[in-house]
């Protein structure tokens, strides 16, 4: 029966505003009237949301609750994405990837939540979203070798997501060293990268937080925000935003080698105007104040002090006061 749920979700969604006729969905679907109605149950107990009118038929309300079925139907990525887990409220979507590195063959695990309760950003900072309208989603990847690189696969997460939202949006995204995605200046997305030694290996959680349909208010955050729904006078649907962003972290995070390190400082460089932008920083405890070098996926934030001293600020441990 689940396969069946799994067909007529599908056939609901491709359908996009249109209506279904009963009699048409399904036989569309190779189901009996009586199997499509205990189907289209389902739906609605998942959370989907079914417009009936008796003139039409019935068709999906959009934008849609998350599915698992439709993130990865025909995703074609490598590595990110190999399985997908959708939960209608988390403490962090981030805790459970992490928690999920001890329960075999895991790499490449999307965890993707409607509500986090315990939503969290940078430096302790809280993550704020209202139920139903955002992506909250992390990845968990798996490596034996040796500590994963935090400053590549931090750029390598932001990049994805501002090009994610480009492929599904066609906005043209910022960044902002180094976890933040602008549009217009302000903050629509971004980057929360977890490490842990899960002997025998590290466990790497990237979390991304997007603003897709709303945005918190001014009162709540630091610094501006937006949301996509604004920039595009119209509701989004995630679906297509979290598969977009996916299959460009799976790019992105490979290879790692000095060719692909050095395609993903250019194209970072190319979304950010930080260069020879005065900033002031805080790392280690310790104030620095200059104008930004360079950013580089290996060294992090490169700053020219304002007494004449040059500094690397490792993302990991840096947080931008201004």
């Amino acid at each position: 029966m689940n396969a069946l749920v799994n067909r007529v979700l599908e056939l609901l969604y491709d359908r996009g505003d249109r209506f279904f006729l009963v009699e048409e969905l399904a036989r569309a679907a190779g189901a009996s009237q009586a199997d499509l109605a205990q189907a289209l149950h389902d739906l609605r107990e998942r959370g989907h949301r079914i417009e009936t009118q008796p003139a039409y038929g019935l068709r999906l309300v959009r934008p849609t609750t998350l599915s698992p079925a439709l993130i990865e139907r025909d995703l074609g990525t490598r590595r990110v994405g190999r399985s997908v887990i959708c939960f209608d409220r988390v403490g962090s979507t981030n805790d459970v990837a992490m928690a999920s590195a001890r329960q075999g063959d895991t790499d490449g695990l999307v965890v993707v939540a409607e509500y986090q309760d315990h939503g969290r950003g940078r430096q302790g900072r809280e993550w704020i979203s209202p139920p139903g309208a955002n992506i909250l989603l992390s990845v968990l990847l798996l490596t034996s070798d040796r500590a994963p690189r935090y400053d590549a696969v931090t750029i390598a997460a932001g990049l994805a997501t501002a090009e994610g939202i480009g492929q599904a949006c066609g906005l043209r995204a910022g960044l902002k060293w180094p976890n933040d995605v602008l549009l217009d200046g302000e903050k629509v997305a971004g980057v929360l990268l977890e490490t842990r030694r899960v002997p025998p290996r590290w466990a790497v959680v990237i979390g991304v937080g997007i603003n897709a349909n709303a945005c918190p208010p001014p009162d709540r955050v630091d610094a501006p925000a937006t949301d996509l729904a604004s920039h595009l006078g119209q509701p989004v649907e995630r679906t297509e935003v979290i598969r977009a962003v996916l299959r460009r972290l799976d790019r992105r995070l490979e290879p790692m080698d000095a060719r692909g390190l050095e395609n993903l400082h250019q194209a970072w460089l190319s979304r950010c105007a930080m260069i020879n932008a005065r900033i002031v920083a805080r790392c280690d405890g310790v104030r620095y104040a200059g104008r930004v070098m360079d950013v580089s996926p290996m060294d992090g934030l490169t700053l020219c002090c304002d007494d004449g001293c040059q500094v690397q600020l490792p993302a990991e441990r840096t947080t931008l006061l201004r």
